[in-house]
């Protein structure tokens, strides 16, 4: 069983179940991070949802092209979370299960495609209390140790 983070799920409500694929991408002394400014404003690791039949790999380097506009190279999973949340872009509840890797960005191909997104660099101290959700928080503060 993976650890939850965030709200319980409520009961009787129906979650879709999401899985998701995102990145802890550091570079030196720094970190790439993704800020994204809607719905709400807030600093994430980059990545996202796994689009039906597409393998986890495949959609972590285009999630992170996406929202940042690196490309990545050598990933490696580092651990999974799971949260209850709802989904106000897509407007479901999702059961989002998260695996993150770390991977090294190798290239800045241009600007973030997905709009609403723009790259931050943080030193690495700062990342885990920067990132907005409490499972992203936990698996950065154990990699930073």
């Amino acid at each position: 069983m993976i650890p939850r983070y965030d709200a319980p799920p409520e009961p009787g409500r129906r979650y879709v179940a999401r899985p998701g694929v995102y990145a802890i991408l550091p570079r030196g002394r720094r970190v790439l991070l993704t800020h994204q400014a809607a719905p709400w404003p807030e600093i994430q690791l980059p990545g996202g949802g796994v689009d039906p039949g597409e393998p986890p790999l495949a959609a972590l380097f285009r999630e992170v092209r996406e929202e940042t506009g690196w490309t990545i190279a050598a990933p490696r999973r580092i651990g999974a979370f799971r949260r209850f949340t709802w989904m106000p872009e897509y407007g479901i509840h999702a059961e989002k299960i998260c695996t993150i890797y770390t991977a090294r960005p190798v290239q800045r191909l241009g600007p973030p495609d997905e709009a609403g997104h723009a790259e931050v660099w943080l030193p690495a101290r700062e990342v885990p209390g920067a990132l907005a959700n409490a499972g992203d928080r936990a698996v950065a503060a154990r990699y930073f140790g």
